[in-house]
């Protein structure tokens, strides 16, 4: 028997070796792949003069190869993955955010500066006193351009110049034009083909037999386009209209002439704690974005105390012997938490309506009062809390639910037996019970509204707006969509700015993550 099952055992042995070996080579395989992947993506971005990338992706890379190559790192493949994904997804962008923070990115300071160069050398302008006249003419099956001096003596002594077929123009050659002294035979077109035409013609350029070369300056003209900018050796780059020199300024990432003016676009330089210090010491950003501040720990404290006391007095209700029906006012009181959120602030937004809304006819019927819930400040946050307390107490219905069952029933029954009410119960039983477990709840769904960006965003946009602020800022904005305003929305969108109130942001939740560890009694 021994040796029989030996015997039975060897083959079956053999037989997972092939197995075991092929999956090793798949797995090699996949790796290697991977890392070609990661490799094409650093010159990709390299190429493209985005380093940072380039260097995420190296790293990357990097780490894969090293991992999944040598076998001592065998039990850190697992948990790779998850890694990787905390490093793309997480990690870079806050380190990519916090380095933008201390640079001048904007809309205006978007480009490298090769780029800039570039865009500078590429302008163009119409010589004075040598455009073209030109007519869209169709002779039979071929298309030509008439062209007719304004001036005599342009382009050497002819005052007509009439094009080859212009189906013969070659991508990226000039099409050539002769003298003619014989009038359009064709039909001339209308402006209407013109337009329809005109991205080939502005794509046309044209040669004149002394080598001048004419492009599309309007829907009636052709003119010689000289190169507006000359670069100097220096880095400069000269005006060729009127001889002036711009000098790449480091300090501000602008072409600045020689009076100072800056010539847009520009490109990104570093300015250290600049976007930092002028957050608190520029009157229109310091005023607003105080105000801001203040607000938004104003509006997540609130929040967290109605949505806790409406919640914690339903479930003390809830929990009452006497009523009947529990499980349907249960299931009603927890149902806007099944409505998706924006759903819900969609609604509300039609329902608090100036001037069609049912909150305001209802208010007027009754009360003889019609609230401006979106251009008053103190109404618009007021309804903003209203609407967050209905969206937020039915979570805390939920923990209080839960933590109440979990009380036990000794307790009220002393407290019966000394004359203790309803009322004293949840007051001096149910609630101190329940708030020590509740604290670190309480501090998430603080951190939570503090960044609460889709209340703002579909409610109210941030608005009304605040007076005098030089950056885009609402008396409902928070923190968050104050940021995203100042980075996205309006003219000369200032991403430095941006970052560095983000970067503020972010330390605040971390504030509010180390405390709420602290109280959870969780060992870092």
């Amino acid at each position: 028997m021994f040796v029989t099952n030996a015997s039975r055992g060897l083959p079956r042995h053999r037989s997972r070796a092939p197995a075991e070996r092929y999956s090793r080579w798949a797995l090699r395989a996949l790796t290697a792949l991977l890392v070609l992947g990661t490799l094409w993506l650093v010159v990709a971005f390299h190429l493209r003069g985005q380093w940072m990338f380039s260097l995420l992706f190296l790293v990357l890379g990097a780490s894969l190869a090293i991992v999944f190559g040598k076998r001592q790192l065998m039990s850190h493949r697992y948990i790779f993955p998850a890694l990787a994904g905390m490093g793309v997804f997480v990690i870079f962008p806050l380190v990519y955010t916090i380095g933008i923070s201390f640079s001048n990115y904007s809309s205006s300071n978007l480009l490298s500066e090769e780029r800039v160069r570039a865009q500078f050398l590429d302008q163009t302008y119409q010589a004075e006193g040598q455009a073209f006249d030109f007519e869209l003419v169709r002779e039979g099956n071929r298309t030509r351009l008439y062209l007719e001096a304004e001036a005599s003596g342009a382009a050497g002594e002819a005052s007509r110049l009439v094009s080859r077929p212009l189906a013969q123009a070659v991508e990226g050659q000039p099409l050539a034009v002769e003298p003619t002294q014989a009038a359009p035979s064709g039909e001339a077109l209308g402006i209407r083909e013109v337009i329809a035409n005109r991205e080939a013609l502005e794509a046309l350029s044209l040669v004149t037999p002394d080598g001048t070369e004419l492009q599309m300056a309007g829907l009636r003209s052709f003119a010689p386009m000289l190169p507006r900018f000359e670069a100097s050796p220096d880095g400069s780059l000269t005006d060729l209209r009127d001889g002036t020199t711009l000098t790449p300024n480091q300090e501000t990432g602008f072409f600045v002439t020689e009076d100072g003016e800056r010539l847009t676009p520009g490109w990104p330089v570093s300015v250290g704690l600049d976007n930092y210090t002028k957050i608190f010491t520029d009157p229109d950003i310091r005023g607003p974005f105080l105000q801001i501040f203040v607000w938004t720990f104003v509006f997540a404290g609130l929040t967290v105390a109605f949505t806790l006391a409406l919640g914690f007095t339903l479930a003390a209700l809830l929990q009452w012997d006497q009523l009947r029906g529990k499980a349907v006012y249960r299931t009603l009181l927890i149902l806007p938490y099944a409505v998706p959120a924006f759903i819900s602030i969609l609604i509300f937004k039609g329902m608090f309506n100036q001037h069609h809304g049912e909150i305001n006819l209802i208010l007027e019927n009754l009360f003889g009062i019609s609230p401006d819930w979106f251009t008053d400040p103190a109404m618009a946050r007021t309804m903003l809390l209203i609407v967050n307390t209905w969206l937020g107490y039915p979570y805390m219905l939920l923990l209080c639910m839960g933590l109440i069952q979990s009380i036990p029933r000794d307790l009220y029954e002393a407290s019966a037996v000394d004359g203790g009410g309803p009322l004293t119960n949840m007051l001096r039983i149910t609630l101190p019970l329940i708030l020590k477990p509740l604290t670190p709840l309480l501090i998430a769904a603080f951190a939570f509204n503090f960044n609460n960006f889709v209340l703002i965003a579909l409610l109210t946009g941030g608005k009304p707006d605040i007076l005098g602020a030089s950056t885009p800022a609402g008396t409902t904005d928070l923190l968050v969509s104050y940021t995203y305003r100042i980075a996205f929305q309006d003219a000369g969108q200032n991403f430095g700015l941006a970052a560095a109130i983000a970067t503020l942001i972010f330390l605040l939740v971390v504030g509010l993550s180390w405390l709420n560890l602290r109280l959870s009694k969780v060992k870092v």
